[in-house]
């Protein structure tokens, strides 16, 4: 007797391994990982989410208020003079969205995915590779976004944002978390010890320090110019600068550009990691 075959409203369901096609990787809903995450959130303490935002308000005070009255005024790259702490704020800025979007698509998915065995089971139902990395990237970039947020309301405040301009700068932060975010889980995707998750400290410290986040990229030889602007931050640091000051110009849009060739390239490496991991 031969098997039955599967067909019409019997067949197989848009999660499962056997399947093809876009529905081998995205069932529609990555809101239901979104949500998990959210619910996950309530249950552990708001400490550690605060402790996040204060870190960069800290760096403000000490360097842009402490420093900056021995530093004085600072001349953008576009010909502005600014007082110190208006020079660093927008970078500061900047560093909090991608330390928000870093550390959850970072720890969190490197203990979801090698100790709490979460995505197994989500891959099991209905949902695709690509809606787990959909849902859990959009929760990491609403960390990043929160603490961005937050400081620039803080720079509101001081009467930091020179420019009419710097509303923009939210939506440029939601970029930016964005492509640190779907780059950080993908790069994630591939450690699979705690030792190598030491690597991405050891990334992110030197962008950190280096990105003209507290002096102009002019300081450094040419050939060192070269390699901090392949940096990511750099770009972060150069639009939220451009737009908290007021100084629009062209090269912002291959700012945007170079976020946006983040963003694919990292939805796309994390996609074809969680299906290779767990479904092929």
């Amino acid at each position: 007797m031969s098997a039955p075959t599967t067909t019409g409203s019997h067949a197989t369901e848009p999660g499962t391994p056997g399947r093809g096609g876009v529905s081998a990787l995205y069932a529609g809903n990555a809101r239901s990982v979104l949500a998990r995450g959210l619910r996950a959130a309530r249950s552990s303490t708001w400490v550690v989410v605060v402790s996040g935002f204060f870190e960069p308000v800290f760096y403000l005070l000490a360097m842009g208020m402490g420093l900056g009255s021995y530093i004085g005024d600072i001349t953008t790259p576009s010909g502005q003079t600014v007082a110190y702490a208006a020079y660093i704020a927008p970078a500061l800025l900047a560093v909090s969205a991608m330390n928000g979007a870093v550390y959850d698509s970072t720890w969190n998915v490197f203990f979801k995915m090698n100790f709490g065995k979460l995505y197994e089971g989500m891959l099991a139902t209905s949902l695709g590779p690509l809606d787990v990395a959909l849902g859990e990237i959009l929760y990491a970039l609403l960390r990043g976004v929160l603490y961005a947020a937050g400081f620039l309301t803080v720079m509101q405040v001081l009467g930091l944002n020179l420019g009419w301009t710097a509303v923009l700068a939210l939506p440029a932060v939601v970029l930016i978390a964005f492509g640190f975010a779907s780059l950080g889980m993908a790069v994630t995707s591939y450690l699979s010890t705690f030792q190598q998750m030491d690597w991405i400290n050891f990334v992110m410290l030197p962008m950190f320090l280096f990105s003209a986040t507290f002096f102009p990229i002019t300081v450094y030889p040419e050939p060192l110019q070269w390699l901090v602007q392949a940096m990511p931050l750099w770009h972060a640091v150069e639009l939220v600068r451009g737009l908290t000051t007021g100084a629009l110009g062209a090269g912002m849009l291959v700012h945007v550009g170079y976020f946006v060739v983040m963003i694919a390239v990292g939805v796309v490496l994390v996609t074809r990691r969680l299906r290779a991991l767990f479904l092929d």
